[in-house]
């Protein structure tokens, strides 16, 4: 007698060709939703630009202006120098920070403690008014110059921005050589390699994987940064676009013209991140392991 409560199971059920039965895409609701909502929120800012008071005309016109690709230039070899300045100090406060001597080890400690520990427009404003505590600079008996004829607002914009990246920059280095494994000091040394040979072979090239995309992302930071040096009266960019509206009134225009340069400027170097990026993380990737 067959059992009511449970029938026999038809043995054709189990037979069923999976590959034939229809497919049914899910639905992601709340993909979608998003994407709608991104959608509208990014039309009605188009549009509230479109039509809002912005003389776009003045905007291109001033676009490429002799002041303002001056400003530009200066913002881009500012930036260069003060990030060849940081990574030189950097790289130097992180081995100081892993050498056995204890003054070496302190003084990249305190380094990087003071420099992290104080605003960039403080340290900007401190060098910029440096002639106030040291009115001459040089040897006494010597020679000596005014302080104002050498802190410009260059040198003071070099110094302000170059130490406070190197603060940054040699905790990214101190980062990357921790990355590396233990055992590739000891296969150096007993190799017969000193220290600093073993930095620049083994430890830093490998180091550098790790380094790389923290530094781009510094580097594309300190582009940005640049623009509080015009406080100390500095001729970047965005100075050169204040001075601008200051004659003609036409603010959110010339601030419109340095929104876009910053822009292309960010734009490139990210490009040149990702491929510096993949070149020092070859043999590292997925696909580079099968």
């Amino acid at each position: 007698m067959a059992d009511m409560n449970n029938p026999p199971v038809d043995a054709t059920a189990e037979e069923v060709d999976v590959a034939r039965l229809p497919h049914i895409r899910p639905r992601h609701y709340g993909r979608i939703t998003a994407v709608v909502a991104i959608l509208v929120i990014g039309l009605f800012l188009i549009r509230a630009f479109a039509v809002g008071r912005i003389d776009w005309t003045t905007t291109w016109q001033y676009l490429v202006w002799p002041s303002i690709v001056w400003g530009l230039i200066n913002t881009i070899w500012m930036s260069v120098a003060c990030m060849v300045m940081g990574i030189v100090i950097g790289v130097s406060c992180a081995v100081a920070r892993g050498s056995p001597n204890p003054v070496l080890r302190f003084t990249a400690i305190g380094y990087a403690w003071f420099f992290r520990g104080t605003p960039v427009i403080l340290q900007l404003l401190i060098w910029f008014n440096l002639a106030l505590v040291f009115p001459t600079l040089g040897v006494p008996g010597l020679w000596s110059v005014n302080t104002v004829d050498v802190i410009t607002p260059a040198v003071a914009t070099l110094l302000g921005l170059g130490l406070n990246e190197g603060a940054y920059t040699s905790e990214i280095m101190r980062a990357g050589m921790l990355s590396v494994d233990r055992g590739q000091y000891e296969a150096s040394k007993s190799i017969g390699m000193s220290y600093t040979q073993s930095l620049r072979r083994i430890i830093l090239p490998q180091a550098m994987r790790v380094v790389v995309p923290p530094l781009g992302n510094e580097f594309i930071a300190l582009i940005k940064t640049t623009s509080l040096a015009s406080i100390i009266g500095f001729s970047d960019v965005l100075r050169n676009a204040q001075d601008i509206y200051y004659d003609n009134a036409k603010v959110i225009e010339l601030l419109m013209v340095a929104a876009f340069w910053y822009l292309i400027v960010v734009s490139v170097l990210s490009v040149g991140q990702a491929v510096v990026e993949r070149r020092f993380g070859r043999g590292f990737s997925s696909s580079d392991k099968q």
